[in-house]
Order: structure tokens, then sequence, then C-alpha cells
């Protein structure tokens, strides 16, 4: 079976890849060029042709990469060859246009193989919640007949009885309402009026409003307040008022027998194949027109859909609903503990993974059991359409990340052109990416503000340097020593000393002037803290500004006195702090199992996107600490913002960190510096600059400018360093200018200089030091193979993808 599936990975639909691009992009090997091709086997090939009302574009025409875009092709092989589906059709869309539509693999492989096409009928399960149910609920919105904030028993009043008089229309459109994810199947065994009076006579779990819970039961109530107010269940009212004017024909809960025949079949029930049937058990018992599953389309269809909601409730001279309408379902609204959604859609919550991380602050989406997937980003005015049958023929498939990463292309190949960055979409006012009002609080603030509640009583030692300071400039020693709660014992100090200003191979232990408390050191004889160093203290505090990169070694510091503290039985509370180059990029190889280092202390990539409690949150889950763990949160922070976003002062956390151009750097250029190449140390721009006495500044700058990495320049120079590599000797090189931090790839830069450099003088440099941060055989082995940048990324996707997910649950902020 797997060798077969392998050999149906080809994309269809009018053409395919080429057959040595197809064996590559299987065996997730770069192949150096981008992927070829065939006639019509994406919209971009510029053939005048239409999908329904929807032009075929070439992505260059709307701003978009193309070759970037054709990587699907690989993320996809990847997942065929992996068995996470028999096969898929994507598509992206924008500006009202198609940019790239394939069909990949087969649709049906038992009993017989059938291949994918762009025509196929899919059952989009979950997809049912927006693009029937909650589109539906809007148009009684629109037509007055319902309002989001009214109670659902105003409308049904049998439901009202159980304590849930008070369930608001918009709760349940949230997954707010307290209702059971799940009722027991067998009280659908006696038909839908059955099943709807025990839905009425069961009481919530949680109260209205207090929690998130992702419920098809409120989805199946919302389908009864559709039918009650308008008369119509949600196949015919969605039928007679969307898909029908926007020519969805395709789009149903009941498909006849030519949609039938086109449609992907899903798993076995009582012996047969379910092909063209709900496969959700309590849509099929419910006859299958349900609110949260049971509606069957094609990507042609949701296509024209997503355009719509991009259009404002119009597309192709049809008006859905309103402009204002569409606004109000889309619009973000906060969820207890778990992020954000909107009226019917995800926007950013633990069912996100199939969101593209490129995509903006404004995306929407959702996706469905079965495997599909759709995200509109009307920032970008971009939607991505993902759809398969992952559950035939074993019920083993899973998509979710690869649906993300396809999405994470879409959304950088609409942002990647330079010339688009000038016209780009920016971030509404009060969007996630802007002030949240007043200046970020630190968990050292928010501990302070509360009176050092959660350290009272305890005996402290404290892990810091001299970013541990307060908004107001007070350093955490001063006002823990001054704290009446608290027994302030020690100080642990880690690499660069307490001053954060020694840059040698151990530090020696001290006296603090101010307290005359010990300093102990962490970067001495021992990196660990051992248990005499603890004896005295019940509780390690850890307040240290990260810079955001794995191989910067607070982080190390801190997981190694998290495993002592475990160790010793003694509580750790972390003082979280923002990370300073945003939590919302994550990028880079993660670390190979087995080659941890103290640059390297987790299984991370280089760039994780973390900050320093979330990271402690994983490094407890992954590394099996049996350890009373308290982070302190910071307030007003949200992930897309940098540091200069925070109305922080900033403090340079290590002596060649001087500012956040060089931190947005280092990802990418300290990966060079065990290298026999100077990056800028004994300079005054430490980072910004790379070079080395054998280099010719001129040709490096004219291939790298020649590049294209997106978001810096490069200017040909010639320095002297006053400290580390070729000190006191001339360096030829060149100066990184940052010109544009939403499109800057520091990772790719780092590596496409390392790659430029070993082409161009790889008798002189030492490439074998990069791995000394890298720490990826494959990805170290493609670039000492002289693969480019972009190539070797493909390398480490997959475990990229897997890393997401670990991530996902750790993580404290939105």
């Amino acid at each position: 079976m797997a060798e077969k599936r392998r050999q149906s990975g080809r994309p269809v639909g009018g053409g395919g890849l080429a057959t040595g691009l197809l064996c590559a992009a299987l065996l997730a090997v770069p192949t150096g060029c981008p992927p070829q091709r065939g006639p019509g086997a994406s919209a971009g090939s510029g053939r005048t042709a239409l999908w329904g009302k929807l032009a075929l574009r070439r992505p260059e025409d709307v701003g978009m990469d193309n070759w970037c875009l054709q990587q699907i092709d690989h993320v996809v092989a990847d997942g065929l060859r992996a068995g996470q589906m028999p096969g898929c059709v994507v598509a992206v869309g924008r500006r009202g246009g198609i940019v790239f539509r394939k069909a990949y693999g087969d649709r049906q492989v038992e009993p017989a193989r059938e291949a994918m096409t762009l025509e196929t009928v899919f059952d989009v399960a979950s997809l049912t919640k927006p693009v029937a149910t909650a589109t539906c609920v809007m148009l009684l919105v629109e037509a007055g007949k319902v309002d989001p904030g009214d109670r659902v028993s105003d409308h049904l009043p049998q439901f009202g009885q159980a304590g849930k008089k008070q369930i608001t229309v918009a709760q349940l459109l949230t997954h707010q309402g307290g209702l059971v994810a799940d009722n027991h199947l067998r009280e659908y065994a006696n038909g839908a009026d059955e099943a709807w009076r025990r839905i009425c006579a069961s009481r919530p779990i949680a109260k209205p409003g207090s929690r998130f819970i992702y419920s098809d039961v409120g989805y199946i109530v919302l389908a009864e307040l559709v039918r009650r107010v308008s008369g119509r269940d949600v196949h015919e009212l969605a039928t007679e008022k969307v898909y029908g004017p926007l020519g969805m024909s395709d789009t149903t809960f009941l498909p006849g027998e030519p949609l039938q025949r086109r449609a992907a079949p899903t798993e076995r029930r009582d012996g047969e194949w379910i092909r063209g049937q709900v496969h959700d058990p309590r849509a099929w018992r419910l006859g299958g027109v349900a609110g949260h599953a049971g509606l069957f389309s094609t990507a042609g269809d949701l296509a024209t859909f997503a355009s719509m909601m991009l259009g404002g409730g119009e597309f192709g001279g049809v008006r859905v609903l309103s402009e204002a309408s569409i606004e109000r379902m889309t619009r973000p609204r906060k969820v207890p503990g778990r992020g954000l959604r909107s009226l019917g859609w995800d926007v950013r919550t633990g069912y996100s993974t199939n969101r593209g991380r490129a995509l903006s602050d404004r995306a929407f989406g959702h996706g469905g059991f079965t495997g599909t997937s759709l995200w509109i980003d009307p920032q970008l005015d971009l939607f991505v359409l993902f759809l398969s049958n992952r559950l035939h023929p074993d019920g083993k498939g899973a998509v979710n990340l690869l649906a993300g990463r396809i999405g994470t292309i879409a959304g950088a190949a609409a942002r990647m052109p330079k010339a688009e960055a000038a016209t780009r979409p920016r971030p509404a006012p009060g969007g996630r990416r802007g002030r949240s009002g007043g200046k970020v609080l630190t968990g050292l603030d928010v501990l302070r503000r509360e009176g050092f509640a959660a350290l009272a009583g305890r005996r402290v030692g404290l892990i810091t340097n001299h970013t541990g300071i307060a908004g107001d400039g007070r350093s955490n020693i001063e006002l823990l020593a001054e704290a009446d709660a608290v027994k302030l014992v020690k100080i642990l100090t880690p690499e660069h000393g307490l001053e954060g200003l020694l840059d040698q191979a151990q530090i020696a232990d001290a006296r603090h002037g101010g307290t005359g408390l010990p300093v102990v050191s962490l970067y001495g004889k021992t990196r660990k803290p051992t248990p005499e160093m603890l004896a005295d203290v019940d509780t390690l505090v850890f307040d240290i500004q990260d810079i955001g990169a794995r191989f910067y070694t607070y982080i190390s510091t801190m997981g190694l006195a998290m495993q002592a503290a475990a160790e010793a039985g003694k509580r750790f509370v972390v003082l979280d702090r923002p990370n300073p180059i945003g939590g919302l990029d994550v990028a880079g190889p993660v670390l190979d199992a087995g080659r941890e280092t103290f640059v390297g202390f987790h299984r991370l990539p280089v760039r994780h996107g973390m900050t320093v409690g979330e990271l402690a949150r994983l490094f407890r889950a992954e590394l099996k600490l049996q350890l009373d763990l308290h982070v302190v949160r910071v307030e007003r922070w949200r992930r897309g913002e940098l540091f200069d976003a925070t109305g922080l002062r900033w403090v340079n956390p290590s002596p060649n960190m001087r500012s956040l151009t060089e931190a947005l750097l280092y990802p990418g250029i300290g990966l060079l510096e065990a290298t026999n190449l100077s990056v800028g140390r004994g300079t005054e721009t430490p980072f910004e600059l790379v070079g080395a006495p054998w280099i010719d500044e001129k040709a490096l700058g004219e291939r790298l400018t020649r590049s294209g990495l997106p978001g810096v320049s490069f200017e040909p120079i010639r320095f002297t360093p006053t400290a580390s590599k070729h000190e006191g000797r001339p360096c030829g090189g060149v100066r990184i200018t940052i010109t544009d931090r939403s499109a800057l790839r520091p990772i790719r830069t780092g590596l496409e200089i390392a790659r430029l450099l070993n082409e161009l003088y790889g008798e002189q440099w030492r490439i074998d030091g990069v791995d000394h941060l890298l720490r990826n055989r494959l990805a170290m082995a493609s670039l000492k193979r002289g693969r480019t940048a972009v190539e070797i990324e493909w390398t480490w996707q997959t475990e990229l993808g897997r890393f997401m997910e670990r991530r996902a649950a750790v993580l404290l902020y939105e």
C-alpha cells in the first residue's frame, strides 16, 4: 500500500511534476530548481479559463511570488509519502481570482483506485458550521429576526430548561454556551425529534460564557434555531439564499447520484464504504442535515464562497450578506483561556494548527474532521483551501499541520515581493499588533503589584542578572530584599555575570555590594545548581531577559536550574518577560535528538517564538520534571509585538547584544560565529557585520545582493575587529541592514551567507563550525552540498511542524 501511494503522488488536473523532481520531493530532498508545471497544472499558467466565476490569474499579476507557491508541491508530496492522506485538492485565491489550484494523489484507493480531480466532492465535516449554519444565522440577523445577543430560549423555549435559559446565540456560535462537546450516540437512535428532546433536557457542563468548549451539540441547536425562525432547515435556507445565487451547484447536504460518483470516500460503515453520505455519526442519524456536519462541496464552490467573504458579502455581482454583517461575523472575540473566535469561525485557538503562520492577525478559518481546512485573510485579500479525505481508507491520516504549512507558504507568497511592500495592507488600529493600552508589565512588575504574594514566606534563591529590572528601573534584587514577606537568601548568575559585562570562559562567585548576599556563578565550575547551593532555599526564582534564539544560553541556565529544583524538591518561579524578537515567527531546524549541549539545551528550532515562561512549561512537560512550577505572566504583551513596541527600556542582555536590530539578526548571523568568520564582535555593531581577512568584500556583497534575500540589504565594507575573531586584522565583508522587519528571514540569511562563503572561499572557511549551533545533521549536509537556503529550509519543515504542535500546548499569550 505504501509503495502504491508513493506512486500516486502526482498533481493531476491538467499536468504533473517532472519525474526526477517528483522523486526528490517524495524523498523530501530539495532539487535546486523550482517545481516544473505541466500545462494547466496550476492556475498560474496563464490560460484564460474560468473556474466557475473565478478567473484564473498569474500569481505575479496579483502580487504573489510564484516560486514560493510552487513549494506547495513539496509539502503535499511529503504528506502523501507519509500516508497522511490518499490525495487532496489545494486552492489559493487572491483579489477575486485563483492563483493556484491542483489535485494530488488519489481520491480513492479501496476497493479500486481513482485519481483525485479538481471536481472531487468532499464531505467537509465541521466546515459545515461556518459555511452553512453560522451563515444562515447571519442571514436571520440581517433580516432582523435574530440577534447574536438574544437568548436562544427566546426563540426555542423548550431549550431553556435545565439551566440553559441564559445561553445566547453568540455563545453557541463561539462555543461558549457551556454545552457538552458531543452527547452520546444512543441519544440519536430514535430519530431527530427524540434527539432534540434529549438535548433540551440536558444540563450545561459549564457556566455559559465561562469556558470555551468546542461543541457539536451547540451547532445542532443553532440549526434548529434556523429551522424554527425561518421555516426552512439549514440545507434549504443556505441553498436558496447563498449557494444557488453564487452558482455553488456542487454544494449540498444530500448529494444525488451524480455528485456521489464524484465524491471522495471516507471509512466503512456497516461494511460499506461511506461515499457521498455524511461520515459524522450524529449527522447521519439526523438524516444527513445537521448544524455541525453534513455539508458536501468542491474546491471550486468553496473558493467561490471564500471570495464572497473577502468581497464583503458579494461576489460575481451577487450580494449574499452586507459588508457590515461580514465584519460583525468575522470580528475576533476573546474566548476564556483559549484565544480568539468569531461568529462561526476560528481565529486563533488550540484548534488553529491548520492556520498558516504567515497569515495576518485578521485571518479567520475552520477545519473539518475529515481532513478539510479553509482560511480567509482579509488583510492579505487571500484564501487558502485544503480538501482531503484523510480518513480513507484506514482512519489514520492526519493533515492539520500539513494544511498549516500550505497556509504558511501562501501567506509568505503574498508578502514576499519587494514591490508589494509599499502597498501591503497593514494591521488595523486596535489589531493584535497594535498597542493594547499602556506599557507592558513584566512578570516582576506583576509580582510587585500583587505584593509579592507568590513568594510570601519563601526563602528565595534569585537567578538573575542586570536585565532583571522593573518598569521603573529598580532591580529585582532591591525589590525582593525590601519585601517583608520574602526572604532573599542568595543570587545566582548566568553567563556574563551579574552585570552582564563579562565575556570569559568562567566566572567566579562574588558578593552583592548592596545587600551583601552571596552571588553564586552558574557559569563557573558548574552550570547546574548543586544540592549545596540549594540547601538554604525553598524557592528558585528566574528573572532574566532572553533574546529568542535556541543557543542564547540564559534558557539553558533556566533548564538546568529547573532540573536541579525538581531533584531537590524546590519550587520554581519564572518572572516572565516578552520575547524581544516576537512570539509569532518560529523558524530553523529543530535540534537533533541526542545532540543537546549548553548552547542547545532542548529540542527547539533556532527561533522558538516563546517567552521564558512558556519555555519553562515546555521543559517541565517534555523532560517529565516533577516540579512545582509557577509562571508570573507578562501583561499587555501580544505575540506579534517586538521589544520596541512594549514601552520597556532596552538593556543590553549580553555584551554584544546592543540593539533590537542585532537581536533580530542574531538567530541567523549567530549561527556563523563558531566558524573562523568575524560576526562583528569587537566592533560597534556586532551581528550586523560579517567578514574575514580572506574575503573580497565586493564579490561577496554582489553575490548576496543578487541572492534576493528578503528584508535585508548588503553593503561591502572593510573593518578591523578590536576583539574576538581576527582581532586587529583588516577584514573584508558586508554590513547587513534590515530594510523590512516583517519580511526578514534571519536564518535564511545566515545560511545563504554560509553557502556563498563555502562556494567562494571553501579552502579558507571552516564550514563545519556552523554545526556547533545548527545541531541538525540533515540541514548541515544540505548546506555542505551547496543547496540554497530556501532548499535547506524544506529539510526541516516536517519536524518544525511537529514542534509547532508541541509548542501550542504550553503557550500563554495571544
